[in-house]
C-alpha cells in the first residue's frame, strides 16, 4: 500500500511544483484543471492514482478563492479514484490571519478552511510558517508545520553582516526572532506595534539598542508593507546603519511595491510560496529564495514514513 507517490500541481504555484519534482526527481502528475464558462472548476485526472500516496500541491494565495475551491475540488476528484492517502501541500495557508475571534461577531476563517479540507477528503497535511501555529489544532489529521528558517538563515550567513541584530516587527514575532538571533549570534530588538485597523499599523517604539548596527527585519508574511515601512522608519530614527527584512510569504498587495521603493528599507528577501509576478520579481530590491529543496524532502519523509522534524534538528 502506497508503494507509490505521485506529485500534481493546482494552478496556485506550477513554478514551486515543478521545482519540487525536480528535487524528487518524478514527473509532474498529469491532470486536467479548467473552467465551465461561467466560471466553476472542472478537474478530471489523467492517469491512475488507485492505491497510491497522492501530493497536491496548491498555496490558497490570491486569487484566494479560486486556488481553495481549486483545491477542494482536485482532493474530491482524487478521494473519488480511489488515491490510498491524499496529503495537502498548502506553502501558504490563507485565511490564517483569522485564526481568533478579535473583534465580537466575527468568524474564525482558518478553521472554516480546515474543515472544508478535511471534509474534501485530506488525510494529512503539509504547510510552510503557517501565521498561527494554533492552525495545527484545527485539524484532527496529522499536520506537518515546516519553517523556512533554514534557507532565510543561510542567506542572511552568507552576507556576514557586521553588528548584526535582529528585529521583531511585533510582539507576535519575538520567538521567530529570537531563534534567528540566537542562531545567528546576534543582537534582538522588538518593535512596540499597535494595530488601528485592518491592514493599517502604527509604530509605536523601538525595545533595543539599533544605533549604528545592519537591523534584519524577520516575520513571516508581507502584505501591503504598512508595518514594515513603519518598522524601516523607527529602525532609521534610531539611528539603525541598514535595514533588510526576511519574510517568508511575499503577498505584497496593494501600495506594498510602492511603499517599498520610497523606504530607506534595503533590500527584502522572501521565498517562493508564493509566486510573484515578473513586476514584483524584478524589483531591485527583492530577492526569492527557494523553498522546493525544504518541501521535496519533506514530501519524501512523508511519503517513507520517516522523520520531518529531524529536518530542523
Amino acid at each position: 500500500m502506497k508503494n507509490e507517490m505521485k506529485v500534481f500541481s493546482g494552478n496556485g504555484n506550477p513554478a514551486l511544483a515543478r521545482a519540487i519534482c525536480h528535487y524528487l526527481h518524478i514527473p509532474m502528475g498529469e491532470w486536467k484543471l479548467s473552467r465551465f464558462s461561467d466560471g466553476e472548476v472542472y478537474c478530471q485526472i489523467l492517469e491512475n492514482v488507485r492505491g497510491t500516496d497522492v501530493f497536491v500541491i496548491q498555496p490558497t494565495c490570491h486569487p484566494v478563492n479560486e486556488n481553495l475551491m481549486e483545491l477542494l475540488i482536485a482532493v474530491d476528484a482524487m478521494k473519488r479514484s480511489s488515491a490510498a492517502r491524499i496529503t495537502a501541500v498548502i506553502p501558504y495557508y490563507g485565511y490564517a490571519r483569522q485564526d481568533r475571534k478579535d473583534k465580537p461577531r466575527v468568524p474564525i476563517s482558518a478553521r472554516l478552511v480546515a474543515d472544508l479540507l478535511t471534509a474534501a477528503g485530506v488525510d494529512r497535511l503539509l504547510a510552510m510558517e503557517l501565521h498561527a501555529p494554533a492552525i495545527q489544532g484545527f485539524f484532527d489529521l496529522p499536520v506537518d508545520h515546516l519553517f523556512a528558517a533554514p534557507v532565510l538563515l543561510d542567506w542572511v550567513e552568507r552576507q556576514q553582516f557586521e553588528n548584526l541584530t535582529i528585529v521583531s516587527p511585533d510582539a507576535g514575532g519575538v520567538e521567530r526572532a529570537r531563534a534567528f538571533a540566537k542562531k545567528l549570534e546576534a543582537g534582538l530588538v522588538i518593535i512596540d506595534k499597535r494595530r488601528v485597523d485592518t491592514n493599517v499599523a502604527e509604530t509605536m517604539n523601538v525595545i533595543g539598542e539599533v544605533a549604528g548596527r545592519t537591523c534584519v527585519i524577520v516575520d513571516d508574511i508581507v502584505d501591503t508593507a504598512g508595518t514594515l515601512v513603519g518598522a524601516v522608519k523607527a529602525l532609521r530614527d534610531k539611528g539603525a546603519s541598514r535595514v533588510l527584512a526576511c519574510f517568508t510569504h511575499p503577498v505584497l498587495s496593494g501600495p506594498a511595491l510602492e511603499r517599498i521603493a520610497h523606504s530607506e528599507l534595503e533590500h527584502v528577501i522572501v521565498t517562493d510560496t508564493i509566486p510573484l509576478s515578473n513586476v514584483k520579481a524584478q524589483n531591485p530590491k527583492i530577492t526569492v529564495l527557494s523553498v522546493a529543496s525544504l518541501l521535496g524532502e519533506a514530501i519524501a519523509r512523508i511519503h517513507s514514513n520517516s522523520s520531518v522534524s529531524s529536518l530542523f534538528v
